[in-house]
């Protein structure tokens, strides 16, 4: 993207994004008493394949939009945000913290017709979550075992205490089980399974073709009564946002989620009476946008070098120009919608002061050369979303205009993530983090060291903080709420004097749905829900 190109984003922003703010007001739209109607093809816009489909060893809502209607966890969040059991009926923890039983659903199969029984869950918290979940394995950093003394009884227990409501916020998103009779021999990672789920959700796989549709059909055996309400799920994997918006528009696709569409499409659908633009049923999943630090990178590896790069970008102005109302000056990787967690004023920030970034670089030896360069940075940017495109090109500016070259390097999907999680082979990289509810699910692991090599949106920087591990690992096994309040500051107030991420952005993500959708947007992680209420009106 030239910078004609990136003008032409601004300008566009500045028009559209309060034309959106406007429609999500008020999004939901009030109907008659409707019976709900049987049947249906729900088309869904997939962005951006990660070549993986199983949620019990991949975290991401690019991954729950799709197997979490096919595969289901043990809890998830009702309307209210509150934990409400799936696949566990009911659970309780001992007065320490160290043991919490799950009583699981009876009579449950799974799409093969193998029942459901604590053995699974037992063999998943300890061989996927502990061992291979991006975010489950810092959170099951103290789990020693899974007990099943009967099919329907899973006792987890705990070197150091779990609180109970940290478990019960993160079991939604980190708790999805996976059969053990289909991953106890080979390779969890390698399992063609991964790629060709079975669960016990209200829909079952059928078919992926790579880079075309994944679909997924009714199960008719699907343990609540009369759900699903849809014959079948397709997602139909569009890279080219404006034609995602163009099938909208024709009726060939139902939902965009997560901000998948340009910020002009989402605009003009918001005034289109055939479609709902809002950023309910978000809520569980707020944002923030990152820089990426490559501490293996002489130059990335000095703070003063991090630090400059902060004080060079003008985020306010980004803000402003580009993402509109839809997006606010972050402070941390906690953001201001985490009631429970937010630290508030007092953490160290950056702001915008270009003399103060040339003047940190110079002192760590970087000083400017002929035309002004100092050194050159590569930067891969996730392809998740436009606000991602417009932020790695405004890095590239940025930067230039303090002798750092930013060389721009975009992939898919897949290949994002294998390049910086895997391969490490990034300068800079930027992306989302998502907050869920507690900083202990998606949130510390970005800090922690220790993360299994690969593992998404984990510590892959090499860098590691003695102190910052043991901050995490207190709050993570505090069960007063008042103290782990107080540890997640201190957590706070470290990453952000060391910066090994960055994260100066706060957003909710945006949806797009037909309006003729029933039971939508109604949880606060919707679009990673099992949707077996989900159905169309005529």
């Amino acid at each position: 993207m030239d910078l004609t190109r990136l003008e032409i984003n601004r300008r566009t922003a500045l028009l559209t994004s309060a034309a959106i703010a406007a429609n999500v007001i008020n999004p939901m739209r009030a109907f008659a008493q409707e019976a709900p109607k049987k049947g249906g093809v729900f088309n869904v816009h997939y962005g951006a394949e990660q070549r993986q489909l199983n949620p019990s060893i991949q975290a991401s809502t690019g991954v729950y939009i799709i197997s979490g209607k096919i595969q289901e966890s043990l809890v998830d969040l009702d309307a209210d945000g509150k934990p409400v059991g799936v696949l566990a009926e009911s659970w309780e923890s001992s007065p320490d913290g160290k043991t919490i039983t799950f009583k699981l659903r009876k009579g449950i199969t799974w799409h093969d017709g193998k029942p459901f029984t604590s053995a699974d869950v037992a063999f998943t918290a300890m061989n996927m979550w502990k061992k291979i979940l991006n975010y489950g394995s810092t959170l099951q950093l103290f789990l020693t075992a899974v007990d099943t003394p009967d099919p329907q009884t899973a006792v987890f227990r705990y070197e150091r205490p779990m609180p109970l409501n940290l478990l019960l916020r993160a079991l939604p998103d980190l708790g999805y089980i996976s059969a053990k009779h289909l991953y106890e021999s080979g390779d969890i990672r390698q399992n063609p399974v991964n790629l060709a789920p079975i669960g016990t959700g209200p829909f079952k796989f059928v078919k992926y073709e790579r880079g075309q549709y994944i679909i997924a059909d009714r199960n008719a055996d699907y343990w609540r009564p009369n759900a699903p309400y849809l014959d079948r799920i397709v997602w139909k994997v569009i890279t080219d946002r404006s034609a995602a918006a163009a099938q909208l528009e024709a009726g060939e696709l139902q939902y965009a989620p997560f901000s998948s569409l340009t910020i002009s499409d989402m605009a003009r659908l918001g005034k289109d009476k055939r479609f709902i633009v809002t950023t309910k049923g978000n809520e569980g999943n707020a944002r923030t946008n990152t820089i990426e630090f490559n501490f293996r990178r002489k130059e990335l590896s000095d703070i003063r070098v991090r630090r400059a790069i902060a004080h060079a970008i003008d985020v306010p102005f980004f803000i402003d120009n580009f993402l509109g109302d839809f997006a606010k000056l972050g402070t941390g990787p906690i953001p201001s919608t985490s009631t429970d967690f937010y630290p508030g004023a007092g953490t160290p920030q950056y702001p915008f002061d270009k003399a103060k970034a040339a003047a940190l670089l110079d002192e760590a030896g970087y000083k400017a050369g002929a035309g002004g360069a100092r050194f050159s940075l590569k930067l891969l940017p996730a392809p998740w979303g436009e606000d991602i495109s417009l932020w790695s090109t405004f890095i590239q500016q940025s930067l230039k205009d303090v002798g750092i070259t930013v060389d721009i390097v975009r992939n898919d999907g897949g290949g994002f993530l294998k390049q910086v999680y895997d391969e490490h082979a990034f300068d800079l990289a930027t992306g989302w983090h998502q907050y869920r509810n507690d900083p202990a699910v998606s949130t510390t692991v970005w800090y922690r060291s220790g993360q299994p090599k690969g593992a998404p949106w984990t510590n892959q920087w090499d860098w590691e903080d003695k102190q910052v591990d043991q901050t995490i690992d207190n709050a993570l096994t505090e069960l007063d709420p008042t103290k782990r309040k107080a540890l997640y500051a201190d957590f706070v107030k470290e990453v952000n004097t060391e910066l090994p991420v960055w994260m100066p952005i706060e957003q909710i993500f945006v949806t797009v749905i037909t309006a003729k959708a029933r039971n939508h947007s109604i949880t606060p992680r919707w679009g990673s829900s099992s949707w077996h209420d989900l159905w169309l009106s005529a």
